[in-house]
């Protein structure tokens, strides 16, 4: 399943403001850009990097001048769907206001190189977390390389080696290939599944098996990386359970796009500890209506589709007692418009979570809050999303738009789902 990050587009106002000329005057690569480069789009924009150009470099950067300046001004790139107006993020990589104009300015006097020897300060990346230890590494039993075009899912079943219960309380993924390797998502699979797994991974001849939407049956979530995205340590004390014997699924989505079909071997480092203070749950977040039944209707040539859902989630998923989501995350497929997650308190006021407002299925990740959101028995969560269901918002098969057809929750891509994740601990 993806999950699911890009950025929501500024005004026409804001636009030309961000292009305007208030910026410096006299700008230079690497004195005034390449830190802002460094900081903000180097995880995609380096070489071997998922991203079609390096931005480390001026005689990389340069040509595609316009293209770069276009992307900021836009606020496509750097990709970061989330709204900041909902809540504060860790790891915030969009640019600022300031930023914008520089990089715009720096553009229009000619992208000029300057002197290396003046190579500005580094402003750091975006505020994140660093694994203090590698506890174990884990790697695809074998190498792949994708089949599908442009888009293949494909989960590689991938064993456990630890004994006794262990927490994980940080991991960071290694995609092998980033100019492929689009998004990774890890899985665990209790000792009870594994027959269920084996049975998957036996149904394809080709190492893994094809897992579009999912990875065939329901286990849980542990991590995710997009590009861009770095390592990821959970609220100090608590962690994931994996129990001695279990197997990890990492489903791992290939766009071949821009590089073509290339060899992979994706892996994934971990940090764990042999008991926590508070156990920790990625938990997904759907109306169950939806996926037993049809009910999630999304009909033909609508511009504008809209379904929407929220229960109290304390009562199934901590007995009533109250919990602190710490991550969030989205997922819609290729018709999504836009995706909102958020706490409908029981004195009727309303706090946002995460507002994804203008959904890009390419750029797809989970948001660490700054700050918990505490749900108390009472409180609901809901779960909106939109589709665009027209000709002009269709996926392409075989390189041609598809029709468009009545559109019901499902696995397959032309298929759609509304599907909120969050990373929870009892309060």
């Amino acid at each position: 399943m993806g999950i699911a990050l890009a950025v929501a587009g500024c005004g026409g106002g804001e636009r030309e403001a961000a292009a305007g000329g208030d910026a410096p005057a006299n700008l230079s690569y690497y004195r005034d850009i390449k830190p802002i480069f460094d900081a903000k789009c180097a995880g995609c924009h380096t070489t071997g990097g998922i991203a079609p150009f390096s931005l480390e470099r001026h005689d990389a950067a340069a040509p595609w001048a316009a293209a770069i300046k276009r992307a900021v001004v836009d606020r496509t790139m750097p990709p970061w769907l989330a709204d900041d107006a909902c809540a504060e993020y860790v790891g915030d990589r969009s640019l600022s206001d300031e930023q914008i104009e520089t990089i715009a300015a720096w553009v229009d006097g000619g992208a000029v190189e300057g002197d290396p020897a003046e190579e500005g300060p580094p402003l750091g990346g975006p505020a994140g977390d660093d694994l203090a230890r590698v506890d174990l590494s884990l790697e695809m039993p074998t190498e792949y390389t994708p089949v599908e075009e442009p888009d293949d899912y494909r989960c590689f079943v991938v064993d456990w080696p630890a004994e006794g219960t262990r927490y994980v309380t940080g991991f960071r993924v290694r995609p092998g290939e980033q100019r492929t390797v689009h998004h990774v998502i890890a899985f665990v699979a209790d000792p009870d599944q594994l027959a269920t797994v084996d049975a998957l991974d036996a149904s394809d001849a080709g190492p893994g098996y094809p897992c579009f939407g999912g990875p065939g049956l329901r286990p849980r979530w542990l991590g995710a990386w997009v590009p861009g995205a770095g390592p990821v340590t959970f609220p100090p004390g608590t962690g994931i359970r994996v129990a001695s014997g279990s197997r990890l699924i990492l489903q791992i989505h290939y766009n071949t796009l821009t590089a073509g079909k290339l060899p992979d071997r994706s892996a994934m480092d971990v940090m764990m500890e042999s008991s926590v203070e508070r156990e920790g749950v990625f938990q997904p977040w759907a109306n169950p209506a939806w996926i037993d039944t049809d009910l999630m209707a999304i009909p033909a040539f609508e511009r504008d589709v809209v379904h929407r859902w929220a229960i109290d989630p304390t009562r199934p998923l901590t007995g009533g007692e109250p919990f602190e989501i710490h991550i969030a995350g989205f997922h819609m497929h290729t018709l999504g418009r836009s995706g909102r997650l958020a706490i409908e308190r029981a004195d009727g006021s309303s706090e946002c979570v995460l507002d994804i407002p203008r959904w890009d299925f390419h750029w797809q990740g989970s948001y660490k809050l700054a700050a918990p959101k505490v749900l108390n028995p009472g409180d609901r969560l809901s779960l909106e999303c939109r589709w665009d269901n027209t000709p002009e918002n269709q996926p392409l098969v075989d390189g041609r738009p598809q029709v468009p057809r009545d559109v019901v929750w499902g696995e397959g891509t032309t298929d759609e789902m509304c599907l909120g994740t969050f990373y929870m601990t009892r309060r």
